[in-house]
């Protein structure tokens, strides 16, 4: 694959006005499909399950079977509307969108077109620099999931010099929610952030509606970002792209400063950009094409004739209505006061797409500074080495798991980081870990004592040192210990046996 030249970000910016427009597409997790019996992955925790076991004949397209619409997900796409701030539509209808592709066993996807379920909403997004954003909602409409395509023998994992690929039709028909922004204008050099956001205010909404896990590295949310240039003060639209399911907030912040770099180097040189889907490559960092995106009138839709049209009565919306739960920007405020973070740390928190994991860790049982310690600092850490979202690699039970062990005295910080490792490694709980790899600090003072008799006899001075007041040369004794017990000794235990020590002498 050949690499675009890229122009410098903040001349780009100079010359060109971005427009974004993003399509989030929510899994909700039902017990069954949207349109049948069929176990729905999404919430039997059954991602890996053996492929084409949770199927049935609806979802495979066979002659006579007849599609039948998951009540639960109507109610879950309304409350999702309405926590959209959108308007529900008295009466909606289900649509075929016809294109052929080899997981969709049908030839067409039921979705909704012109007769969505909910319309014309926002969302606000707060950045790192205090700025608020207003995304506007054109619609959130119900759909259908298609299958999954394995593509085997290539070097990617990409279709491009595969052998053959295998179909999973397992996925097929599980519910969808997609949301799709009006254009959204005017974010200039803030645009990578806003789409950062935005997906991070969305997850937020739907984990707190409980509709979905969310988790994008498990395809529970996935974005498609749309970016447009034009030249400044122009007036004019550009030619957009759409970069296809990024999976991470990290992920959706650099596809979209990438796309602005690329087209904007394109459009300097006097060329054109490429109405098309685009693919995000995580390892290296770049877009590139996929197919040429078609428009509405390319899809054939049409009203789907099994399908009666879905009219909710008034009652029932407002029944969903006054069960919202408190609306995530509001709830963190009132946790920010009940955690005792500064407007720093919280946006801290907030920026890094946090909020969820540590409000859960605490449920756990950790206090709020430990857990925003261990969340933005060594889980952090370690995400950012490996190019992956911090919720993806450990879960808050486990962190607030790790927490206990440290005041009850079974790890210090240093071997509970080696800990941390070991569970993201997939070793186990922090508990097993610990176990396995031997990691518990040595709890009895006769081999600390030991130990620093040792230490003690290669620097002789030290006892004087420290009688004389010069309590600081513990140091060299307390660092020959923890050498010694490999990390495994309470250092400021170390220290006052150490003070004890000559105390006696």
């Amino acid at each position: 694959m050949a690499k675009a030249e890229l122009m410098d970000y903040d001349k780009a910016l100079e010359l060109f006005e971005p427009t974004l427009g993003f399509e989030v597409h929510v899994e909700l997790n039902t017990q069954t499909k949207m349109f049948s019996d069929a176990p729905n992955p999404a919430a039997s925790g059954a991602e890996h399950a053996e492929p084409n076991t949770m199927i049935t004949p609806v979802d495979l397209g066979l002659p006579g079977s007849l599609p039948v619409v998951n009540e639960e997900a109507i109610k879950y796409s309304i409350s999702l509307g309405l926590a959209l701030g959108c308007q529900i539509a008295p009466s909606s209808r289900f649509a075929r969108k016809n294109y052929f592709y080899p997981d969709l066993a049908k030839n067409y996807q039921i979705s909704q077109f012109d007769e969505p379920i909910a319309f014309e909403g926002s969302v606000d997004i707060e950045l790192e620099s205090g700025r608020t954003i207003t995304i506007p909602i054109e619609r959130a409409h119900m759909e259908e999931d298609a299958g999954k395509l394995t593509h085997v023998g290539g070097a990617t994992g990409r279709i491009q010099g595969a052998e053959y690929s295998l179909v999973d039709y397992n996925r097929a028909g599980v519910p969808l929610v997609e949301i799709v922004t009006h254009m959204i204008t005017g974010t200039e050099a803030d645009a990578p952030e806003v789409g950062k956001a935005y997906v991070s205010a969305i997850r937020d909404i739907v984990r707190s509606l409980g509709i979905s896990e969310a988790r994008m590295e498990r395809g529970n949310l996935r974005c498609d970002a749309n970016i447009s240039l034009s030249p400044r003060g122009s007036g004019k639209l550009g030619t957009r792209t759409e970069t296809k399911n990024v999976n991470s907030m990290r992920s959706v912040e650099r596809a979209v400063r990438y796309e602005i770099q690329r087209q904007a180097a394109i459009l300097q040189k006097g060329g054109t950009i490429t109405q098309e889907t685009r693919h995000w490559h995580e390892d290296t960092g770049v877009t590139s094409a996929g197919r040429p995106k078609s428009d509405a009138d390319d899809y054939r839709y049409f009203p789907e004739p099994d399908l009666l049209p879905v009219e909710p009565s008034l009652a029932l919306i407002e029944e969903l209505r006054a069960a919202l739960p408190e609306p995530p920007a509001e709830r963190r405020r009132r946790l920010q006061a009940a955690w005792g973070f500064t407007d720093l740390e919280f946006r801290d928190v907030n920026n890094a797409g946090l909020f969820s994991e540590i409000e859960a860790t605490i449920e756990a049982g950790t206090t709020a500074a430990q857990a925003r310690k261990w969340w933005t600092g060594e889980i952090a850490r370690l995400a950012n080495i490996q190019s992956a979202d911090p919720s993806s690699l450990i879960t808050p039970v486990d962190v607030a798991a790790l927490v206990t062990l440290i005041n009850d005295g079974v790890l210090n910080d240093s071997l509970a980081r080696q800990v941390l490792e070991g569970v993201i490694a997939g070793e186990g709980t922090p508990e097993a870990v610990v176990e396995s790899r031997g990691l518990k600090l040595v709890s009895d003072d006769g081999p600390l004592i030991a130990a620093i008799d040792e230490a003690l006899a290669a620097q002789p001075d030290v006892l004087a040192k420290i009688r004389d007041g010069k309590v600081q040369a513990a140091g060299a004794v307390i660092g020959a210990v923890m050498k010694a017990m490999k990390g495994q000794a309470d250092a400021a235990r170390v220290r006052e046996l150490v003070l004890e020590r000559a105390a006696a002498e």
